[in-house]
């Protein structure tokens, strides 16, 4: 392979990169919606927790359709987070703190009052910008093809001039037509903004989709290839983006869902994405063949481009980790979300334990969803407070994301459990949500948080060398890097620990005759 591509300089590649969903942050104003200054009033608890980065789920100005996720203007903060004064803030004060910065860039789409597509909306030349087309059917009744949206229903909606419009997600998100140089030229511009302001990296959205076949044709399942996912003209797109990128020392992140190993590697070229989320391991069962069996497959499709791996339990889209490790069906898929699924929590949050020591313990970057940390599960919405389109374009059968997105309790005694002062939370905190408090943790040294510090802490002991596996029980994950070692125990009877090897870090108490029960995980060190 010839001389790797990196150096030690190059923070990205083992960070521990921490998931900011303002909304449901801090709220500095209290007004019930998390906020900038929420944030810069809690970087010394970031800092604490010791994680290298922040990444922030959308914070521009949106109608909020999709929690940010349909942007009216990249170059403006939404107001009910703050201002681009206070971005710009934040981003320096956390830098002071050793903690960088990644914004979320969303390329498919915008919102619908976006400039550009009210104006397309008058029939103006910025419909180009986007996929307008006539109707099928005598009167163009039909949509122009049979795409369905990933939230379910048509993916197009009809005007009442008769032309219909393309998006993928809600019909508040229209998709951007990639085929324009306007809307390529957009782009760069916006990095260039973001990363002129201090930002050390992007995340880059559902980066998989934004080019399309331009015939528009019906989708045949199987077709090679697809008509909008993983095109091979978006290779060409984020080649540009490197190039802004390189010019500022900037990083990328692509949100990617590919099933197909040697298309995924495609995107993290040397001259393309720095690295790309792994859906693999982070929708994985709590099995420890299914989970070794991800871990190979994953540092194996990295290692021809030379990318880190990335290492994820919980993002603002899926069921919380101590929920769905206490469930029967431990992975995770969007098809199989269904309200009143039972789940074991005291079982759950020991499993999440264990599996925040293998996460960390694994070459690469890892990422940690705000609330992990605290161990909080999945929270039951009332169905008059959900508020995400998952639910409503469903037809009300999907419980929706808005479970994994519940304010973050600070102080038990506090109003709100410390997120706000004043106003009820945009979402409602469930009944017992103050035992999660971070104050309640601190005074804990068995808590989800402690173990959390001290395990980011301990971290570069396992140095920037590669995985070996080592010989175990069947049922339990062991390997080393550098040296230290990982051991993890998923088969149903306890495992003896190597007798020569010194106890740094367990996620949960050994047995009686010092042996690693079962869902618990031990780093070592000779």
């Amino acid at each position: 392979m010839g001389q790797p591509r990196h150096a030690p300089t190059e923070w990205w590649r083992s960070a521990v990169i921490y998931q900011v969903y303002v909304r449901s942050f801090a709220d500095g104003d209290g007004d019930g919606t998390g906020d900038l200054a929420g944030v810069r009033a809690r970087l010394p608890y970031l800092a604490e927790l010791g994680v290298d980065a922040l990444w922030f789920s959308p914070w521009y100005l949106s109608p909020m359709k999709d929690g940010g996720y349909d942007v009216a203007d990249y170059r403006v903060i939404d107001p009910a987070f703050g201002t681009l004064a206070e971005a710009e803030k934040l981003i320096a004060e956390a830098r002071e703190h050793g903690i960088r910065t990644i914004v979320d860039i969303v390329p498919n789409h915008v919102s619908d009052q976006h400039p550009w597509f009210r104006a397309a909306l008058l029939g103006g030349s910025e419909r180009e910008l986007f996929h307008f087309r006539p109707g099928r059917g005598a009167h163009g009744e039909l949509p122009p093809n049979d795409w369905t949206s990933q939230f379910g229903g048509p993916a197009w909606t009809r005007l009442p001039d008769g032309d219909w419009y393309l998006h993928l997600f809600a019909p508040e998100q229209p998709d951007l037509n990639w085929a324009h140089p306007a809307v390529r030229q957009e782009h760069e511009d916006i990095l260039r903004f973001w990363f002129e302001r201090g930002v050390a990296g992007v995340r880059i959205d559902s980066a998989a989709l934004l080019a399309k076949d331009p015939a528009l044709p019906d989708f045949t399942e199987g077709s090679d290839p697809h008509p909008y996912v993983d095109r091979d003209e978006l290779h060409d797109i984020y080649r540009s983006w490197r190039a802004v990128a390189d010019e500022y020392d900037g990083i990328f992140v692509g949100e990617v869902w590919l099933p197909d190993t040697e298309r995924f590697a495609r995107y993290l070229r040397p001259d393309e994405l720095h690295t790309a989320f792994n859906f693999a391991f982070m929708t994985c069962p709590w099995d420890a063949r299914r989970l070794r069996t991800s871990i190979d497959e994953t540092l194996a499709e990295h290692a021809p481009v030379g990318a880190p791996a990335t290492w994820v339990l919980c993002n603002h889209d899926v069921t919380r980790t101590v929920t769905r490790y206490g469930r029967t069906d431990t992975g995770f898929d969007f098809a199989t979300k269904a309200f009143g699924t039972p789940a074991d929590l005291a079982l759950g949050t020991r499993r999440a334990r264990a599996a925040a020591l293998l996460s960390l313990a694994l070459p690469g970057a890892v990422y940690v969803y705000q609330g992990e940390e605290l161990g909080l599960p999945e929270a039951d919405i009332p169905l008059d407070r959900i508020q995400d389109p998952m639910h409503f374009r469903s037809n009300g059968t999907d419980p929706g994301r808005d479970g994994c997105r519940v304010p973050l309790p600070w102080a038990a005694g506090a109003p709100y459990a410390g997120f706000g002062s004043r106003e009820e939370p945009w979402l409602p905190q469930p009944a017992g949500w103050t035992a999660y408090a971070v104050d309640r943790q601190d005074a804990n040294a068995d808590s989800m948080l402690a173990l959390y510090r001290t395990a980011i802490g301990l971290r570069p002991v396992f140095g920037d060398g590669p995985l070996t596996w080592e010989s175990a029980p069947e049922g339990v994950l062991a390997f080393t890097r550098s040296q230290a070692r990982c051991l993890v125990n998923l088969a149903d009877t306890p495992t003896d620990l190597p007798a020569d090897l010194q106890l740094l870090l367990a996620s949960g108490p050994l047995d009686a005759e010092g042996r690693l029960p079962k869902d618990t995980a031990v780093w070592l060190r000779a």
